[in-house]
């Protein structure tokens, strides 16, 4: 689609994010004007995303409203952050929108600050590519904006993009979570009340202030409105980020992006802090704010051996640990090391059951959601996999090859 053809109209279904973008480049500032058209500031726009029901696509699906509604709220002079520190190793969605379409992330973030009459604005990337294509596109916008923006480089860590966490790194000190309360609506950054957001969360807010709630909800359902970024990886034709419909199916989704390139024994689907899907059962899970996660979905191919791909990642997740919190230390650190040895062939039957009450054990038991996602990952591969996994527990092996289908 041509730049001509969108000027002052809006989007269709799809794409929404990624209208005209350039697959080795961002939109310049007129180009995204050409396409998007001027950005309003309406009155009203908390009302508004309440009204296209918008959840944020950082992982925790929280109504986008009702986050702007808390700051506002305060008392104090707020202060909003774009949060692009992406740590999930299987998902590149946030890279891709901050370096291919910069100045919606930017958009989003601006309008967002004028809801809640805050003037100060903190992008926080980790990815230097993207770091790049966002400063050129504050070095355009110098002097048009009603806010004072700032670019802040954050660790590339995975536990940095949780939100204390990332406040803490953007105030010097190391980016490890903090205990809730206070919630950073309440005293966040400097000690000012803070609205932190997914960047394709203010992707949408910029969409949603120019063409209104009824556009918005003309994607999706009813409960998961609008579209989404998915990070496509595995065993899949098309690889790579994608802008999807809510409301599909993940059959429906892997079809509509070209099908798979082999057999597959299951999908990962919402990045490690998500969740493990048969196969079998991709037709029934629909694709919505909450299943989506952090935005990744991998198709294991049948071949590999899924117990040592969830060896890999448990030992990653292990070693992502902030090491504050000894359930999460500890306790993480054994679960990878005796999925370990079942990958090897070196453990005893009762492995599994010492995995499910360990899980149990750390589930819930630290400052941030980092344990509970792991144990998540685990136990949902348990309940996919459990042959396997009893394979590997009795007769030292499944016969699949350790494949490294999963980055980490």
């Amino acid at each position: 689609m041509s730049i001509a053809a969108v000027a002052s109209a809006a989007p269709g279904v799809l794409p929404r994010l990624l209208t005209d973008i350039h697959s080795d480049r961002a939109l310049s500032l007129a180009e995204h004007a050409a396409a998007f058209g001027p950005l309003p500031t309406p009155a009203g726009l908390i009302e508004e995303l309440d009204r296209a029901g918008l959840r944020g696509r950082g992982g925790a699906a929280f109504p986008t409203a009702a986050k702007l509604r808390a700051v506002a709220s305060t008392r104090g002079r707020p202060v909003v952050v774009a949060n692009a520190a992406e740590g999930e190793p299987a998902s590149s969605k946030d890279r891709a929108i901050c370096r291919l379409t910069p100045h919606l992330v930017l958009d989003g973030a601006v309008v967002a600050a004028g809801a809640i009459r805050a003037r100060r604005v903190v992008v926080a990337v980790s990815d230097r590519a993207a770091a790049g294509s966002l400063a050129r596109a504050l070095a355009e916008r110098r002097g048009r904006d009603n806010a004072d923006i700032t670019l802040a480089t954050v660790p590339a860590a995975f536990v940095a993009g949780e939100e204390t966490a990332l406040l803490r790194a953007l105030e010097g000190g190391e980016p490890k979570p903090t205990l809730k309360p206070p919630y950073p609506f309440q005293r966040g950054l400097d000690g000012a009340p803070t609205l932190v957001q997914n960047v394709e969360t203010f992707a949408h807010v910029a969409l949603v202030a120019r063409f209104g709630a009824g556009w918005f909800r003309s994607a999706g359902t009813a409960d998961a409105s609008g579209t989404a970024l998915v990070t496509l990886g595995g065993a899949v034709k098309q690889p790579g980020v994608h802008e999807v419909e809510l409301g599909a199916t993940l059959g429906e989704l892997i079809a509509h992006l070209g099908g798979l390139t082999e057999e597959v024994s299951a999908f990962l689907v919402g990045g490690y802090f998500g969740g493990w899907v048969a196969a079998a059962d991709a037709a029934r899970v629909r694709i919505t704010p909450e299943t989506l996660g952090a935005g990744a979905i991998v198709a294991l191919p049948a071949r590999a051996c899924a117990v040592a791909e969830c060896a890999r990642v448990l030992r990653y997740l292990a070693g992502e640990s902030a090491g504050q919190c000894g359930p999460c230390v500890h306790g993480l650190d054994a679960i990878a090391g005796a999925v370990e040895e079942l990958a090897g062939g070196r453990a005893r039957g009762e492995r599994l059951g010492q995995l499910v009450r360990w899980s149990g054990q750390v589930r819930g038991r630290g400052a941030c959601r980092h344990p509970d996602g792991a144990t998540r990952f685990l136990e949902t591969a348990l309940r996919v996999f459990p042959a396997e996994f009893e394979q590997h527990a009795l007769r030292s092996g499944c016969g699949r090859r350790h494949a490294g289908v999963l980055p980490v």
